[in-house]
């Protein structure tokens, strides 16, 4: 089954008309995009958006073979005049099912949103499922016998989409995640390619033809990744960002209740209203354990709290406790710990402060953890396949 994605943009296309917004200003060339449409085998269109014909045309297609034009945007009617030759379109009612002359057999699926999804099985078997911009599929409570070849779908504005077809093992480590309905919320480039590639998933120009079932391009999730960054630098909304399109994430918060502390519990309360509903979260600085299980993905806040909890038990603040066994009981940990992180075969995320590059210290104390700390970081570092340094909300890859 061949698919020729005539436009991959949001309904507005991007950039947006008179938008002013800094990525509106860059996408340009392979980053401009039209509005989201898809030409199955020359023979299906999935939605009808401003110049398809001349679009096709671009892409070294035409429209001539189309025998059904599904729409699946929270829309009754056309959204443009028909061109000429082109059936009227139509929307499939949820759950119902069609079968094409050509061969194709499609099955409209329930959205949470207004809009319809579209799962398509070619002739050679095939499979491919097209969600609408801004919708999830809704009663996913079944698991599919096997997952789709390809997903398109609004990676960016609806991450949770992607975990819910995850979670039940309709999108699997081969599956193709193709985001369309791309918008001007991420800057275009290196950038949206590094997000999309975090969720594995990736996005191609308009007027691209790809082929169902070819999975070279699928992009590899990193097994573990760093994120480092000073106070306020959005280390944990990035941490978080890199998991939002997986299930049953486990939150590991490393910096404990803090009774009485209110300003520690607001900063708390915010990372909550922040992360999915689908995740669990636990309070420990006892990560080795959790590191040697299987189970779903990991993300760590922070390795600076635990450095603080490891150095309060070895008694590291003392110079004499320092020097009489803490240093070396505080080498064991670290290595417990970089170990566990090296033999792990869970998808890991964490996060740590980057403190070396600020004032000096004033006192002893200070001074030993920052250096602990630098120490730890370099070490972890060292075992992950992705290492980020986030300034100014801008991630900076320096691994991976």
């Amino acid at each position: 089954m061949e698919l020729t994605l005539l436009g991959t943009g949001a309904p507005a296309g991007l950039p947006r008309p008179d938008c002013p917004c800094a990525a509106c200003a860059v996408s340009l060339g392979t980053d401009a995009r039209a509005a989201t449409s898809l030409l199955v085998d020359g023979s299906l269109l999935l939605d009808l958006t401003p110049g398809a014909a001349f679009a096709a045309a671009r892409a070294g297609r035409s429209l001539s073979g189309v025998r059904q034009v599904l729409l699946t945007h929270p829309h009754d009617g056309p959204p443009v005049e028909v061109p000429a030759g082109l059936p009227q379109p139509g929307r499939v009612p949820d759950g119902r099912r069609l079968a094409l002359l050509t061969g194709h057999r499609v099955r409209a699926v329930a959205m949470d949103a207004p809009g319809t999804g579209y799962a398509v099985t070619g002739p050679d078997g095939q499979r491919l499922l097209y969600l609408p911009p801004g919708g999830a599929p809704a009663g996913l409570e079944v698991r599919p016998v096997e997952p789709y070849d390809m997903v398109l779908l609004d990676v960016v504005g609806r991450p949770d989409a992607l975990a819910r077809l995850r979670a039940v093992g309709a999108v699997g480590p081969a599956t193709d995640v193709i985001a369309v309905h791309l918008d001007h919320d991420v800057p275009p480039g290196a950038e949206s390619r590094r997000r999309l590639a975090a969720a594995g998933a990736r996005a191609v120009p308009d007027g691209s033809t790809l082929t169902v079932g070819v999975y070279e391009d699928v992009p590899d999730v990193p097994r573990r990744t760093l994120v480092l960054g000073g106070a306020r630098s959005g280390k944990s909304a990035e941490a978080e960002r890199r998991l939002e399109a997986f299930p049953e994430v486990l939150y590991v918060a490393t910096g404990g209740a803090r009774n009485g502390d209110t300003e520690w519990a607001s900063r708390v309360s915010a990372h909550r209203e922040r992360r999915p509903g689908s995740w669990r979260t636990t309070e420990t600085c006892d990560l080795v354990p959790l590191l040697a299980k299987d189970g779903p993905p990991l993300l760590v806040d922070c390795l600076s709290l635990w450095l603080t909890d490891a150095m309060d038990t070895v008694g590291a603040w003392d110079d004499a406790e320092w020097a009489d066994g803490g240093e070396r009981a505080l080498r064991e940990r670290v290595r417990e710990l970089t170990a566990a992180v090296r033999e792990t075969r869970r998808t890991v995320v964490a996060v740590s402060n980057e403190v070396g590059s600020g004032i000096v210290p004033a006192t002893a104390s200070g001074r030993r953890y920052r250096d602990e700390l630098g120490r730890l970081n370099t070490a972890v570092a060292d075992e992950c396949e992705h290492v980020l340094l986030v300034v100014a909300g801008q991630a900076l890859t320096l691994r991976g």
